[in-house]
Parts: C-alpha cells; sequence; structure tokens
C-alpha cells in the first residue's frame, strides 16, 4: 500500500527557524507549532485592526507553501 503524503517547505527561514524554537523550546510538534503561530497571527489581527493587513502580509509572506504530493 503507498501512501500520498503532503510535503511542506519554508519560502523563508525566520518561519522555519520559529517553528523549529517552538519545537525543541515548547516542546511542539510542527503541527501544533503551526497552530500556535496562526493563533497569534489571529490574535493580533483582531487587537490590532489597522495593522491586520501589515500582519496578514508578513505571515504570508513567511508561511509554508505546500510542494506537490510526492508518493512516500
Amino acid at each position: 500500500m503507498v501512501a500520498r503524503v503532503k510535503k511542506v517547505t519554508f519560502k523563508n527561514l525566520p518561519m522555519k527557524e520559529l517553528i523549529e524554537r517552538l519545537q525543541t523550546e515548547a516542546g511542539l510538534t510542527e503541527e501544533q507549532a503551526m497552530k500556535a503561530i496562526t493563533l497569534v497571527k489571529d490574535f493580533a489581527k483582531e487587537k490590532f485592526p489597522l495593522l491586520s493587513g501589515a500582519i496578514e502580509k508578513m505571515f504570508t509572506k513567511y508561511s509554508p507553501k505546500d510542494d506537490e504530493d510526492f508518493l512516500h
């Protein structure tokens, strides 16, 4: 049986570094770290609505992008 796995790569090193730090320093899995980052982004946009466009652009610029599926 062959499973399809979605590979995620990072457009830029800061997001990868942040996720790695959350994994090592907070003991989170990669998925948990990404959820935590999303939570912080949404919180910042909610609390600072005048900056929401800039926050969204920053997180979009450094967010992971999905590579094509590959067989694992």
